[in-house]
Formats: C-alpha cells, structure tokens, sequence
C-alpha cells in the first residue's frame, strides 16, 4: 500500500513534529479496524497522540482510505483546537476522497513530482 500526506499536512505534521512512522501506525491501525470513526466514502478520522501526552488530547487527523489501495493524509487539528470537522467539511472530503482513489498512476506520479503530494 502506497500512503502519501498533501502539501498542507506535510506542512501541519511537520509543525506540530508527526513522525512520517507515527502516520504509518495509524494506516495499520486503520487496516486492522482500529480506527476511531468510519466517516464514509472512504473518509475516515483517526485519532494521534501528541509528543509526551496521549491520543485523547492529542491530534485528529481525515484520511482517505481505501483496504488494498492508496491511503491519503489531508487534513490535521489539535482536539484543542477545533471540536469536530462540519457536515459541510465532511461532505467535501467525500468529494475529494473520490477524486484522489480515481488518480491515475501518471496523475500520482505528477502530483509528487510537482510536490502536491509527497509519498511516506
């Protein structure tokens, strides 16, 4: 399985020191059915912990995921931060999470070479 984080996660998991292995775990954690919520069409909301504290403070991250494909880290927030994502944030996800499964491997390949997306 292929796992790549866009330009402003990598930014946002940069700033706020998430490991690229910690965003591997959580991709075993959500392929073995430990996720924290299945938000539909793919999207789905995964709890990481923050650097010396645990997950239920820590960060909330969307990933598009899709068992035995291409698993995509787009967006991220403190728990501190932002309660929950909206029904309106939740439906465009779904949108985009379905573009991003209909990816070619040339439109991935563009997408990595132009830095819009960087693989893990």
């Amino acid at each position: 399985m292929r796992i790549f984080k866009n330009g402003w996660f990598s930014r946002f998991a940069e700033r706020e020191a998430i490991s690229d292995e910690e965003l591997k775990a959580a991709v075993a954690d959500i392929e073995s059915g430990r996720f924290d919520a299945d938000l539909g069409g793919g999207v789905y909301k995964q709890r990481l912990a923050r650097s010396g504290g645990g997950k239920s403070s820590g960060y909330r991250v969307i990933v598009f995921f899709k068992s035995g494909a291409r698993t995509f880290f787009v967006y991220g927030f403190a728990k501190s931060d932002k309660d929950n994502i909206s029904k309106k944030e939740l439906a465009g996800y779904k949108t985009l999470a379905k573009t991003y499964f209909d990816f070619t491997d040339k439109q991935i390949e563009t997408a990595t070479e132009s830095g819009k997306l960087i693989e893990i």
